[in-house]
């Protein structure tokens, strides 16, 4: 069975249907009695006055299918255990008589998951929580495919948020991998992961980011030390790059402008001193030479 609209009329126009027939039938009832009365029970106006409440009496049950349906909102319209369909248009409706309406409300919504505690790709415990946005776009699936469509939602959603967690690192390590610090890459695979487990109960999931993403407590610290260590290293490898190629300048320069000639020793020591003098990260002591040349 799929979602399809229910038989509706204006609830204004059965209102005053109603509130004709119950004046117009109630007074002819009225009169009808009145008159078996005066004539000491004329069984043709009992008859009459009967007839008039069995109307009335079928326009009031006829009148019980009114109902609101508010903006963003479905009415789910079953009868007697049958689904008849529903009504998605804002007004003031009138569908069948004697029937049961479930309120489903179609508004986008949000919730932020859990802080879950799930071990990456690469075996390390870290702390993960993501904020989840979606809306009803199927009544019916969310009134009969699942039992509460929203704890559903709640629960797929942890299921998809710890699964991406296991399959990629907290951090990559290598160059070209994907990790779950790739806020844009990994929001849209979890997107993706849970508009698939949502469809059954008639949910789409509009957007899902990962909100909180941090190592579990145990090894925070360390993997801390381990992340200043990459990144000093990092720092170093350009300040060796940079430090390479300025000695390389230094040395083109010195012999295009024959300002000193060099031997192979002297350069040498020459690289040296300007290596260690670039690379340092402390203070260097200049040494001043007042002996000669080479001393």
């Amino acid at each position: 069975m799929e979602l399809r609209q229910a038989v509706r009329v204006n609830g204004f126009i059965v209102v005053g249907v109603w509130l004709l027939v119950t004046l117009g039938f109630g007074t002819i009832a009225v009169l009808a009695f009145i008159d078996a009365t005066k004539h000491a029970g004329v069984s043709g106006s009992f008859a009459v006055a009967a007839g008039a409440i069995v109307v009335i009496v079928l326009a009031t049950i006829a009148a019980s299918g009114l109902t609101v349906v508010n903006p963003n909102e479905s009415k789910v319209v079953t009868f007697f255990g049958r689904y008849i369909g529903s009504v998605s248009t804002a007004g003031f409706v009138a569908v069948a008589p004697l029937s049961q309406r479930r309120t489903i409300s179609l508004r986008v919504r949000n919730f932020e998951t859990q802080k879950l505690k799930v071990n990456d790709a690469d075996g390390n415990p870290v702390v993960i929580a993501a904020v989840v946005v979606y809306k009803v776009v199927d009544s019916f699936k969310a009134a009969f495919a699942v039992d509460d469509y929203e704890e559903y939602v709640e629960t797929q959603s942890e299921a998809a948020v710890r699964h991406l967690a296991t399959t990629y690192p907290y951090d990559a390590h290598q160059p070209g991998r994907v990790s779950l610090r790739d806020g844009a890459s990994i929001g849209e695979e979890l997107t993706d992961e849970l508009r698939e487990r949502t469809q059954t109960a008639g949910v789409e999931v509009i957007e899902a980011r990962i909100t909180h993403l941090a190592y579990a407590p145990e090894i925070a610290q360390v993997m801390l030390v381990r992340q200043q260590a990459a990144q000093v290293v990092a720092a170093r490898t350009t300040i060796v790059e940079g430090a390479v190629g300025m000695v390389g300048l230094a040395l083109d320069r010195l012999a295009e402008q024959g300002t000193v000639e060099l031997d192979e020793e002297r350069k040498a020591a020459m690289v040296s001193n300007l290596l260690v003098v670039l690379c340092g990260d402390r203070s260097v002591q200049p040494v001043v030479n007042t002996g000669s040349l080479y001393a």
